[in-house]
């Protein structure tokens, strides 16, 4: 059977490098100040839909992200690797969601695309680490949701079987379509760009860039049409004001800081089975371990 799969990707920007002005004075992150990737959990889902879509001949994969028109970079991303379209949510009225203001956009813009089989995503990103988004959006749809996945084994009979990674143990769970699946960082990883998809996707573009950018393709996008990225904004997904951006989100970031941990002390080990027990012993004492 053929399936039409949603990936619900976001582009955050770098912790690792989280600095004085990471942090707007309104509590939201100030994003230009901080380099922007894909959200690596983002990028596991991504490969659980190409490798659905490999064993599904006939499949497609529409990206699904939310954000500044940088984040056109996301859809670009997912073509470069198999996805076959993408939209993008911008709109000043969607800045300084949380996660209940992001669940009520992306779902709103699931309705918009109406048809889908499978809406899959990281378990978080690296920016929040709320693990909220996924749920939430299965709960606006009212869809049966799987969390924490990290291999999806057959789809079949309008069902699907996952293995899914929990404290403790590995389950493996079956869910009737249509669905919704966050998947683990140690799922697999994503596959790399392709080289011929690149090329030929590397000049897609939402209107905005386009208006912003170089001339010199223009006569590009009347004659290719796979080229042009669709852009929505609040009024293009019908949705309510009240529910988006920074009025339609209950919890807001008082601070965030960089913390780099530093050892006070040393200590060198040789590999003598005394040294060893003397650290195992020294570690139960202070309650490290045990």
């Amino acid at each position: 059977m053929s399936l039409k799969i949603v990936v619900l990707a976001k582009q955050v920007p770098d912790t690792r490098n989280v600095g004085k002005d990471a942090m707007k004075a309104d509590g939201t992150v100030n994003r230009a100040a901080l380099p922007a990737i894909f959200n690596p959990e983002d990028l596991n889902a991504l490969e659980q839909a190409l490798r659905l879509k490999d064993a599904h001949p006939g499949s497609t994969i529409t990206m699904l992200t939310m954000g500044p028109g940088r984040a056109a970079e996301i859809i670009r991303e997912g073509l470069y690797r198999g996805a076959d379209n993408g939209y993008l949510l911008t709109d000043r009225a969607f800045a300084g969601a949380d996660t209940l203001a992001t669940s009520y956009a992306l779902a709103t813009a699931i309705r918009k695309i109406g048809d889908f089989d499978i809406i899959i995503g990281g378990r978080q990103a690296i920016d929040g680490d709320t693990a909220q988004v996924g749920p939430q959006v299965a709960e606006k749809l009212g869809l049966t949701q799987i969390t924490y996945t990290e291999e999806i084994l057959k789809v079949e009979n309008n069902k699907i079987t996952v293995k899914r990674h929990i404290d403790g143990g590995i389950e493996t769970v079956e869910g009737p379509l249509p669905i919704v699946l966050t998947v683990n960082g140690s799922a697999a990883p994503c596959r790399p760009r392709n080289a011929k998809l690149v090329m030929k996707y590397k000049h897609a573009k939402t209107i905005t860039e386009k208006q912003q950018g170089d001339q010199d393709y223009t006569n590009l996008y009347s004659k290719c049409d796979y080229l042009n990225l669709e852009e929505w904004s609040v009024n293009d997904v019908k949705g309510d004001l009240e529910q988006c951006g920074l009025s339609g989100s209950p919890t807001k970031v008082k601070t965030i800081q960089n913390i780099v941990f530093q050892a006070k002390e040393s200590k060198s080990l040789t590999a003598a089975d005394r040294d060893i027990e003397d650290l195992i012993v020294e570690l139960l004492a202070n309650h490290t371990i045990g």
